[in-house]
């Protein structure tokens, strides 16, 4: 019985390492996503408004066929 609160002690401790380290990669990742968007703001707007047009064209073949049924 007391190796086995042992061994849950053991995997407890470890389990949360674990959990503070991908908390902190993803902070991290989170961390680099906005500097980068912030970086290239002009380029993305150049995207965004870009696939725009496409999307408004898909959005409105999907709703020709939806209507034609």
């Amino acid at each position: 019985m007391a190796e086995e609160v042992k061994e849950v002690e053991k995997t407890d401790g470890g389990k949360a390492v674990k959990t503070l380290m991908k908390v902190v990669l993803g902070l991290v990742l989170l961390a680099v996503g906005i500097a980068l968007v912030w970086a290239w703001r002009a380029d993305l707007w150049i995207l965004i408004r870009g696939g725009l047009g496409l999307f408004l064209i898909l959005a409105g073949v999907i709703t020709l066929a939806i209507a034609k049924e």
